[in-house]
């Protein structure tokens, strides 16, 4: 078969021609050497075929990867560890936390807010300064699934219900400045240009460009324990139900690891990946 004109299934269906390029980069983006990509090209490329899917590939190469490199392993996999953390939204709305604390903001996670109508459940308030944000999560399984221009207009709708409140309460030490919108998938392009002319801050897995959850969890290593592949999914899972979320909190919490049923032998691989994913 000429791999020229190989065609591969995207998550959303659709087909394209498949490049090696685009696999490439994305290995080297999880630091991956040149030379250890195109070893990991090299060994897929016999078990291509017309039509196989974009998440079949991944899998090919994030199994050749972990035998090589656990550390590269694990950042070649977040997409995926950001869905793992499902299936609610709470467990992604701590990573957002803790993302918007490295970049200077106070955060609380799952605050009720008076509306000037109704009451609100927020996913997210953010403090920094003189002014507040109301930030609405969106969490999806599916990887499919697209946050279309209704959701933005929905969240808008809120934000002001809450800021028309807020901001005639004197009580209140700062001004609700903003709503934000942010999901682990993406946004329609409707979405974007209405959340630009309205202000509302959208983030999403790759949007802004440069910007997005994976810039951000790779320049802050905010890494979900979901990433770590000497945990199993048992394991990955009991951590969650105890609130822990990030990579970097397992580090010096051996106590909980032990609890959840990790043997002695097992925690030091776990503490040495962790380390060196969050490059403590």
């Amino acid at each position: 078969m000429n791999l020229d004109d190989l065609t591969v299934k995207k998550h959303a269906g659709d087909y394209e021609l498949f490049s090696f390029l685009k696999l490439e980069n994305s290995l080297q983006k999880s630091g991956v050497s040149k030379k250890e990509s195109e070893r990991i090209i090299a060994a897929i490329k016999p078990h291509l075929y017309n039509g196989i899917s974009t998440k079949e590939i991944y899998k090919k190469a994030y199994q050749l990867l972990k035998k090589k490199d656990k550390i590269c392993a694990s950042k070649y996999s977040l997409k995926r560890a950001i869905f793992e953390l499902g299936p609610t939204g709470y467990p992604f709305e701590k990573l957002i936390g803790a993302l918007l604390k490295e970049k200077g903001f106070q955060t609380q996670v799952g605050v009720i807010l008076p509306g000037a109508c109704v009451t609100h459940e927020i996913d997210v308030l953010a403090t920094k300064g003189t002014f507040s944000y109301a930030i609405e999560c969106k969490f999806h399984s599916n990887s499919k699934t697209v946050s279309n221009v209704k959701v933005p207009l929905y969240i808008n709708s809120r934000f002001l219900d809450i800021q028309q409140q807020w901001n005639t309460n004197s009580n209140k030490k700062t001004t609700l400045r903003q709503g934000w919108l942010i999901t682990n998938t993406r946004f329609s392009e409707d979405a974007i240009k209405y959340g630009k002319c309205i202000g509302l801050t959208l983030l999403s897995w790759d949007y802004p460009k440069n910007k997005g959850i994976k810039d951000n969890v790779t320049n802050f290593g905010l890494y979900p324990i979901t990433a770590l592949t000497s945990l199993n999914k048992r394991e990955k899972k009991l951590l969650i139900e105890n609130d822990l979320i990030l990579t970097k909190d397992i580090i010096n919490n051996k106590s909980l690891l032990k609890r959840i049923g990790i043997k002695n032998e097992k925690l030091d691989t776990i503490i040495n990946e962790a380390t060196k994913l969050c490059n403590v």
